[in-house]
């Protein structure tokens, strides 16, 4: 069985109904009205373009088949028409600007083949997007041709109309290159791409420094709803690639994120402060965080409460970045109901992992969070919960570093209960899981159902959280200190250097058909 996830005007976007991660179990083959159009698929997530608005199709998926109706569409507009060249020379940004700018509601600007050298696009409301499969948007290297977005202006009633942050802060930052400011009702879809063009510029050279402002994502929403890309391209991003910003109702479905192994800060997916997220389907290759979920890093957080939540992120894959699905560090509005689940995590540093340290404040709170049916393989750690986050000046303090239980206050941040379910995780390095609470206020409650670690032949060293004075280790087994519950069924864990399991200030631990 299978079920739309996704529609517009020109295109659906299906799942498989099965637990199976990320690829399905046999290969299919798709029919449209009776004529083959995709065959020998191998992911749960597939998706069909090249149709008509308003029309209805039979889709037939293996034996099965159901009928569908693709989105109305008042017009059809061609940037071609607006003087875009796509010849890779030409100055594109303008026409396409122009297309979008004129564009009525419920308009479909179409970008053909070819290759658009372009600077920042600025989305408006109710609009479809579609980038032809052999489109490309290459964009300018020269910071001197991005404006700049201000961090915020302030109302007169003294609140403030935020615009741009970096890092959880605000701040100011080049547009990016596709941005939209207030805008409802935008979808993004078909197979171009964006190519950020960042490995030919300055962006990654000195990225710590801000130069004029911090560097464009690929895609930033500010304020947003309803919001969706399908299917695209995007690569090669100045920084994170993804950045949905106090939006709502947000959909990344079927889409390719890809930055090199060694680019700074290109995190896949960042939602910030965000509610009602999918992220299904999605292949993810960065230099960073693949998907790190997040709510300010104090200021923001103390000042509009408001938590990431109601995430679904579902039949991904995860490749090479320092996390595969984070939570955190900047989260000090809080984050709940997420739910990860049939993901596959390859070759990252980190699998699961929650990140936070003092100082985030009490509204930071991360609690009922659910993983379930997930696969790794050469993740050198793939579970980490982890108090004192280390990175930036403010995190080398002994404040977040002591290990002394220090006063509760409005800088303390709370972890609640965590469900890790039906995983299997093959040739692990460093860590099988390391959950590191705070002593005046540890983790409440850890579960582990059904869940096997199995280790490298020949590991690689390193430290499993990056907090101060951890020490390189490999083969290492589940370690857990200043949690109040821990739970453990099903567990299975591969030849340790060591222990496999380890407590530390642990109140209540039960353990049940485990092989420890």
């Amino acid at each position: 069985m299978f079920k739309l996830i996704f529609k517009s005007s020109r295109s659906f976007t299906f799942e498989l109904e099965n637990n199976d991660i990320y690829y399905s179990k046999a290969p299919f083959d798709v029919n449209v009205n009776g004529t083959l159009v995709l065959n020998n698929v191998k992911t749960n997530v597939f998706s069909v373009y090249g149709l008509e608005p308003d029309t209805k199709y039979t889709i037939q998926v293996g034996q099965a088949q159901s009928i569908y109706q693709t989105d109305s569409e008042s017009i059809s507009m061609d940037v071609i028409e607006f003087g875009a060249k796509g010849d890779g020379i030409t100055f594109d940004t303008m026409a396409i600007q122009t297309a979008i700018n004129s564009a009525p509601k419920q308009a479909r600007i179409y970008i053909p083949k070819g290759t658009y050298l372009v600077g920042p696009i600025f989305l408006k409301s109710d609009i479809t997007i579609e980038l032809d499969k052999e489109a490309t948007l290459i964009y300018l290297t020269d910071r001197n041709q991005y404006p700049i977005l201000p961090a915020r202006f302030q109302k007169r009633d003294g609140t403030y109309h935020e615009m741009a942050s970096w890092e959880g802060v605000p701040a100011p930052q080049f547009a990016s290159m596709i941005t939209g400011l207030h805008v409802e009702n935008v979808k993004i879809i078909g197979q171009g791409v964006f190519d950020g063009n960042a490995q030919n510029g300055d962006w990654w050279i000195k990225h710590k420094i801000m130069r004029g402002a911090w560097r464009p994502n690929g895609l930033f929403l500010v304020h947003s709803k309803n919001v969706a890309l399908q299917g695209v391209t995007v690569k090669n991003t100045p920084s994170w690639n993804l950045h949905p910003y106090f939006s709502e109702f947000i959909d990344f479905i079927d889409l390719k994120i890809e930055s090199p192994k060694d680019s700074p800060n290109t995190d896949g997916c960042d939602p910030e402060s965000c509610k009602d997220v999918r992220i299904i389907g999605v292949e993810f290759s960065v230099g960073d965080d693949c998907i790190a979920l997040k709510s300010g890093k104090i200021e923001l957080g103390r000042t509009y409460k408001q938590p990431c939540e109601r995430v679904i992120i579902r039949n991904c894959m995860m490749k090479y970045g320092h996390g595969a699905v984070v939570l955190g560090s900047e989260m000090s509005g809080g984050m709940k109901d997420i739910q990860v689940s049939q993901c596959y995590f390859l070759d990252t540093d980190r699998g699961l992992r929650i990140k936070t340290r003092r100082g985030r404040g009490k509204d930071a709170v991360i609690d009922g969070i659910t993983f379930t049916d997930i696969y790794m393989k050469g993740v050198l750690t793939p579970l980490v919960m982890n108090m004192y986050y280390f990175c930036d000046d403010d995190g080398k303090t002994e404040y977040v570093w002591s290990k002394e239980a220090l006063p509760l206050d409005d800088r303390t941040p709370f972890l609640g209960e965590f469900k890790f379910k039906n995983m299997v995780c093959d040739d692990v390095h460093v860590a099988a899981g390391f959950f590191y609470g705070l002593p005046e206020q540890p983790i409440r409650k850890i579960e582990l159902d059904n869940i096997t670690f199995n280790y490298a032949e020949n590991p690689e060293s390193g430290i499993p959280a990056m907090m101060s004075f951890e020490e390189p280790r490999t083969k290492q087994g589940l370690y857990f200190n200043y949690v109040n519950e821990v739970k453990l069924t099903g567990v299975k864990i591969g030849h340790t250097n060591g222990e496999k399991v380890e407590f530390f200030h642990v109140k209540n631990k039960e353990i049940k058909d485990s092989t420890l």
